[in-house]
């Protein structure tokens, strides 16, 4: 009899570079959940990032995962996630582990078990957190001399004043601005247009996710994205005709298949695609490097905030990322 599927899980605390701070807060550390299947000589892992603004913990997805361990050991198929867990952090480390455990079974890559071209190295912006507007200056003067894109988080009262200050210190960097819903009450375009002169390319998340009603009407000159209010395919269609895109994560969409299928819906109803990432190691962004291919944005830098990544974990270059070891993950 063949042996069964083992899942085990655990909690890791990742120390952050610094801090990492945007409009809600500001972090020192992040916890992860891992999990592992193991099953005829394979090992499967999967990597999460609990989602805090939905109210997750790690505790609380470390044992969402450990109350599966069952139909797991029973031959838990991908396709049956869903019926079993909810989106979110725990079902996205779960059907990650079981990617990778069929990638590492069968000997065929998880980009080629999904259909997709092999994965090439990709360009990745690097966030510049929150701050006052000559500490964004002075941060993004550091980060442009490597990342020729920047992301940077805002708050609502002082944005213009922190690109600007952005702008003078990285006179060339691609960039792409986060709002984290700080712009709800706000008039959206004339706060936009006031980026314009700075050659910002893209706004995540100007309003609170559920207000998406803010920007019925809404000209925007520079394209509007969905963070937080784009969690998986349900979400799509209040997004459509208010957002020119969408930002594609694993532990929101709850794994690399709901994620693959987001993509798909969302290129159909001719929305432009970012794919991002939670403060995570390269084990976390790794499915989602294979969900980037093809994006017009990447943000996939959750490794290069921390103080360290994880062995054989994605090499950075210049901006570009690519894969250092070709069985780290899938």
């Amino acid at each position: 009899m063949p042996d069964r599927p083992v899942l085990t899980a655990r909690i890791e605390r990742w120390p952050v570079a610094g801090a990492f701070t945007i409009a809600r807060g500001a972090k020192t550390h992040v916890d992860v959940v891992v999990v592992e299947i193991a099953a005829g000589g394979a090992l499967g892992r999967g990597e999460a990032t609990p989602i805090y603004y939905h109210g997750e913990t790690a505790e609380g997805v470390l044992a969402a995962v450990q109350a599966l361990a069952g139909p797991v050991a029973d031959g838990l198929e991908r396709a049956e996630l869903g019926a079993l867990i909810g989106r979110g952090a725990a079902r996205n480390a779960l059907d990650c582990a079981l990617w990778d455990l069929d990638a590492k079974s069968s000997g065929i890559p998880a980009w080629r078990i999904a259909g997709l071209s092999a994965p090439a190295p990709l360009m990745t912006a690097f966030t510049v957190s929150l701050g006052e507007p000559a500490r964004m200056e002075a941060d993004a003067r550091a980060a442009a001399a490597r990342y020729p894109l920047l992301k940077l988080k805002l708050a609502g009262e002082g944005d213009v004043a922190r690109v600007a200050a952005v702008r003078r210190g990285a006179p060339d960097a691609r960039l792409i601005v986060d709002a984290n819903e700080a712009w709800t009450g706000r008039d959206v375009a004339s706060e936009a247009a006031a980026l314009v002169p700075f050659g910002v390319e893209l706004i995540e998340q100007p309003v609170a996710a559920g207000r998406d009603d803010l920007l019925d009407g809404v000209d925007s000159p520079i394209p509007l994205c969905a963070d937080e209010s784009c969690q998986d395919r349900a979400d799509l269609a209040r997004c459509i005709g208010r957002y020119a895109a969408i930002n594609i994560k694993l532990d929101k969409a709850g794994g690399l298949s709901e994620a693959l299928a987001l993509a798909a819906a969302a290129r159909a109803a001719g929305l432009e695609l970012m794919v991002g990432c939670m403060l995570s190691t390269s084990l976390g962004v790794a499915p989602a490097f294979l969900v980037a291919q093809g994006a017009r944005w990447v943000d996939l830098d959750g490794p290069l905030l921390l103080a360290r990544d994880r062995p054989n974990g994605f090499a950075f270059e210049g901006g570009m990322m690519d894969r250092t070891d070709a069985n780290f993950w899938g």
